[in-house]
């Protein structure tokens, strides 16, 4: 798989966060304090086995676009597919809160509200992954957003939450919208990921620019008890 974007986990591992995971010339994934997310250069046993033997803990594991056939001793759960967005041009900002940029000493806000909305997919180190915003009201972190994978070209848009006290307000929106203006300043095109069901996410991003380009297929692993 030649195209990034069709395996962006595998890309993402083996350019800019090469030194976020652990890895082989068949699979990869991220340290699991990092991003529960592993990837295999294309979709065959031997990558499957190698996938198996990498993945020592029994969290589980997603996989986006490329899915080995085999991997021994894990399960594979079909999750379905995710609709891959890009954007092509810088939005304009929406007025809004003040946003600050999010750093260790905002961990424990940030898992609290991941865990909250975003559930499993947050880490205690995924800040390491890119630059993350957020927007306090008050004491409260009322909404976030930040970037992933990081691939050739390319950057990922992620961690879109928001407090369900502080929804429809337009904080993921502009939280979004500068965050893929400072990926369109570091000379990448940002893209995200969104389920098809959440169509009021999808709204937003569309508002920004954001189109379409693929459904791309997630799994989870799960350890064989």
């Amino acid at each position: 798989m030649n195209r990034p974007l069709d395996n962006p986990i595998w890309h993402s591992l083996h350019s800019r966060h090469i030194d976020l995971g652990r890895g082989g010339e068949h699979a990869a994934c991220y340290d699991p304090d990092i991003a529960p997310f592993a990837g295999v250069v294309s979709a065959d046993a031997q990558c499957g086995a190698a996938l198996a033997t990498l993945l020592a803990d029994r969290e589980p594991y997603y996989l986006v676009g490329v899915i080995p056939p085999v991997v021994p001793g894990w399960r594979l759960d079909d999750h379905g597919v995710i609709d891959q967005m890009c954007c092509a041009r810088a939005p304009d900002l929406p007025d809004g809160p003040a946003m600050v940029e999010l750093g260790a000493e905002h961990v424990a806000d940030m898992l609290e509200l991941t865990a909250l909305v975003f559930p499993g997919y947050f880490r205690r180190d995924t800040l390491r992954m890119g630059r993350y915003l957020g927007i306090y009201i008050g004491e409260r972190l009322a909404a976030m957003a930040g970037e992933r994978m990081a691939l050739p070209g390319h950057r990922e848009i992620s961690a879109v939450c928001t407090h369900p006290d502080h929804t429809g307000r337009g904080y993921a929106q502009r939280l979004v919208a500068q965050v893929t203006r400072d990926v369109f300043d570091a000379g990448l095109l940002p893209f995200l990921h969104v389920s098809p069901g959440n169509t009021r996410a999808k709204q937003v991003y569309e508002r920004l620019g954001y189109v379409d380009r693929a459904a791309v297929v997630l799994y989870a692993l799960h350890r064989d008890e």
